[in-house]
């Protein structure tokens, strides 16, 4: 049995999270922390990391994390001081803060990935064969994401995770473009072009394409559903449970 705490609890993706959680047999949420509480829950829910230290009877082996960038600092902290392992799934960290989770790596576990789905996963690993055809044959390269009307980061860090398996097998040559608006030159060939679109209820989408000479390779990933990246990042927690300290992501836990 691998013990849980939500933190974000209350938000669109913490309460996935905690729905199939309850429908797990191998996992029990022992309790959730959100500062803006609402709806009953069967675990009791604390407005801080502070306040579950102090008063819970129950202590999780496991955070598994869908809150905020800003809510990032007092987990990393929370984690370091009591070694607690931690999924890390709020997207849109700065760079003080991805120094910090390395730094906080090498006192607690924490798993930390871009998307917690399968499908995008496995995505990059193809991306990464595709890359290392493609480029050298001229193919541009362009990343499209959506995402629904309430995301607060562009781009999603799932298409920065892509562009960045991409220019891995390629050296670190390529370098990204976010906007061409203030542009009025020809493209490079070796940028990564990143778009990025928000509205209505799109959960996730992402196409990355490779345009050549009179062809176009494009690779599509869809997310229906929030419950993909839920079901991953549980997944994680089990995988997380009682490992040494250090860095992980999803191909540890897809490597077993």
């Amino acid at each position: 049995m691998v013990k849980i705490l939500i933190h974000g609890c209350c938000g669109h993706m913490g309460q996935v999270v905690a729905r199939l959680a309850e429908e797990d047999s191998q996992l029990q949420t022992v309790a959730g922390v959100d500062p803006f509480p609402g709806g009953a829950q069967p675990w009791p829910v604390y407005p801080s990391l502070k306040d579950y230290r102090e008063k819970a009877e129950q202590k999780a082996d496991v955070i598994v994390d869908f809150s905020s960038a800003k809510a990032v600092d007092d987990l990393l902290s929370f984690c370091e001081e009591t070694n607690t392992a931690c999924v890390l799934c709020t997207t849109g960290l700065s760079a003080e803060q991805l120094a910090r989770v390395e730094e906080v790596s090498q006192k607690a576990a924490i798993l930390k990935s871009a998307n917690m789905s399968l499908g995008i996963n496995l995505l990059q690993n193809l991306l990464k064969k595709a890359a290392s055809v493609l480029a050298e044959a001229g193919f541009d390269i362009e990343i499209v994401e959506k995402h629904h009307n309430r995301k607060l980061d562009a781009p999603s860090g799932t298409a920065i995770a892509l562009a960045d398996s991409i220019n891995e097998e390629l050296d670190g040559a390529y370098h990204y473009i976010y906007d061409r608006s203030t542009r009025r030159q020809k493209r490079d060939e070796k940028e990564i072009g990143i778009s990025a679109v928000r509205g209505g209820t799109i959960v996730g989408e992402h196409d990355v394409i490779f345009a050549g000479e009179d062809e176009v390779i494009t690779f599509s990933h869809r997310a229906y559903s929030r419950n993909v990246f839920a079901k991953g990042a549980l997944q994680a927690a089990k995988f997380l449970k009682d490992r040494p300290a250090g860095l992980y992501d999803m191909s540890d836990v897809i490597g077993g």
